[in-house]
């Protein structure tokens, strides 16, 4: 077993799936249509529910699209590499968990980003196309009957770990999908004070 290269794979891994992940998708597109800062406006997330208070429906889902394709290229990239580890996925979830930390804290925005909702969606699809089809559904329908992006992206997440489990997905990929659960939940942490405080923004009226 040759350890500098394993060492190697992973960093490399890692490294890429972070700039990959820290692409600030709504930023860019926001800066280039309108001029504006999408930090400086609303929530202050460069993700798709922020976009859409400044550039509408449209925009909304390209953003949420992209961000989503963010997840997906790394993981899959991950799974060209072959290692000691690669039984148990542990490549392809450094990936996911890297890019993951790149959309929300980007290096190119000074560490600001978005919530990684779509991005963390990607990555599970990436890793069991079954589990990100079944969350997404539940991010849609949980959104579209409470009509609060927030809560039907906390549901979708919640269930990630159990639906991955499910599908038989490896171990490694089921243990990321609770600690991305954890921290995407965590980073709706003023979303959730706003849910019980009855003062959240609805995406439709």
């Amino acid at each position: 077993m040759d350890y500098v290269e394993i060492a190697k794979q992973i960093a490399m891994v890692a490294v890429i799936a972070y700039l990959i992940g820290s692409i600030p998708t709504g930023y860019i597109i926001v800066k280039l249509f309108t001029g504006q800062d999408i930090r400086t406006i609303g929530s202050g997330s460069t993700g798709a529910t922020n976009v859409k208070r400044v550039m509408g429906k449209k925009w909304f889902f390209t953003v949420m699209i992209l961000d989503a394709i963010k997840g997906v290229v790394p993981v899959l990239l991950a799974t060209f590499f072959t290692t000691a580890f690669a039984k148990i996925g542990l490549l392809p979830v450094i990936a996911a968990v890297c890019v993951i930390f790149g959309h929300s804290k980007s290096i190119f925005l000074k560490f600001t980003g978005g919530k990684s909702v779509a991005t963390g969606v990607g990555t599970l699809l990436a890793l069991s196309w079954q589990a990100g089809i079944t969350i997404a559904l539940v991010w849609a329908l949980v959104t579209w009957f409470s009509k609060f992006v927030s809560l039907g992206s906390i549901v979708a997440l919640a269930l990630a770990p159990l639906l991955m489990w499910l599908f038989n997905a490896p171990d490694a990929y089921v243990w990321y999908a609770a600690v991305a659960a954890v921290y995407v939940i965590y980073l709706h942490r003023e979303n959730i004070v706003r849910l019980k405080n009855g003062t959240e923004n609805k995406v439709r009226e």
